[in-house]
């Protein structure tokens, strides 16, 4: 681990101007630590300085608020919290269920919600820095993963830079419900839609968010809809816990009379970032959700991947779970 500046500020308005204050030199925020720590640790990430935003006074990051509007969460809110709050469980269960299918009941009662939605990709050869090659890490020295074994790796959302997987389960049912999410810059506030936070590796793997330096999320607003407590996530897995997602599905549907009036499609563990299958949204609509009609949505959501030799087991794989996930969203009593 190498040396850094340590600070620990009280408010949320210190943090960000703490953060900032290096421009694009290498600061980072610290709150519950299940990723920085671990990373550091590994060498593979050298923060010049560390804001610890632990002890911020700042309640609205620290609570949940469910109403008529919708679902706000603060940021410092943890993984646990989020996942046992009876209001969440209740009216956006897809939510609880991706909080609760992460990770270890340890780490969840450790990891925050805003910590969650930022953490780095496990690809190994980004993980380990005996591997030269790893342009999220090393801008400009390649990727690894594309000349190695590549079996967790990503079919969409690719380049030709970089295949790493995004990681997290929460960030699905996020991007599959429209949130928004809640910061502080040294501008000022601003809410960006959760769909604009990641970007794609592109020929630059090494931004991996929208966020300006310092820029502090402060919390997650879900808006309220006739399709969230229809609402499922499903996670394919090498074994039943502790165990990052093969293929996932954050599935939220609205029925009318049997027929799909409303329906969101997200996927995990196969992009490089948390990924919408709008196209797979729209040909449902209006159709009876049946197993034949899952399939040719299932079908269209995968049309643009990209897999390798190594990882092409996942197009039929995600197919089959976004299919199984649709069906288990439709024989929800709500």
């Amino acid at each position: 681990m190498e040396p850094f500046v340590y600070s620990r500020p009280d408010n949320a308005t210190a943090a960000v101007r703490e953060g900032a204050a290096g421009g694009d030199a290498s600061a980072t925020f610290l709150a519950g630590g299940t990723t920085l720590v671990d990373l550091m640790k590994l060498n593979v990430m050298r923060p010049t300085q560390v804001v610890d935003i632990k002890g911020l006074r700042q309640d609205d990051m620290r609570r949940i608020t469910v109403n008529q509007d919708g679902a706000r969460l603060g940021a410092l809110v943890t993984m646990a919290q989020a996942a046992g709050h009876p209001d969440i469980k209740r009216d956006y269960p897809v939510v609880a269920q991706s909080l609760q299918l992460a990770a270890s009941a340890q780490l969840r009662n450790m990891a925050t919600l805003g910590g969650n939605v930022l953490q780095r990709t496990r690809c190994p050869y980004f993980r380990d820095t005996s591997w030269e090659k790893c342009n999220k890490r090393n801008p400009g020295s390649g990727c690894q993963a594309l000349e190695a074994l590549h079996r967790q790796h990503a079919v969409m959302g690719v380049s030709d830079s970089c295949i790493a997987t995004y990681p997290g389960d929460w960030a699905q049912s996020l991007i599959a419900l429209d949130a928004q999410v809640e910061t502080l810059r040294a501008g000022g506030p601003r809410k960006l839609a959760f769909a604009d936070l990641h970007k794609a590796p592109g020929n630059t793997p090494h931004v991996e968010t929208a966020l300006e330096p310092g820029e502090l999320i402060i919390a997650f607003f879900i808006p309220a809809g006739p399709h969230t407590k229809r609402s499922v996530y499903l996670k394919i897995r090498d074994r039943a816990s502790y165990e990052f997602a093969l293929a996932s599905a954050a599935v939220a549907l609205d029925m009318d009379a049997g027929r799909v009036r409303g329906v969101r499609i997200a996927l995990g563990g196969i992009a490089t970032t948390p990924w919408r299958a709008l196209e797979a949204e729209q040909a449902l609509i209006g159709m009876s959700l049946n197993e034949e009609n899952a399939a040719k949505a299932a079908a269209i959501a995968l049309k643009s991947a990209t897999p390798h030799e190594d990882n092409a087991y996942k197009i039929p794989l995600a197919k089959e779970t976004i299919v199984r996930a649709l069906l288990q969203a439709r024989a929800l009593e709500v």
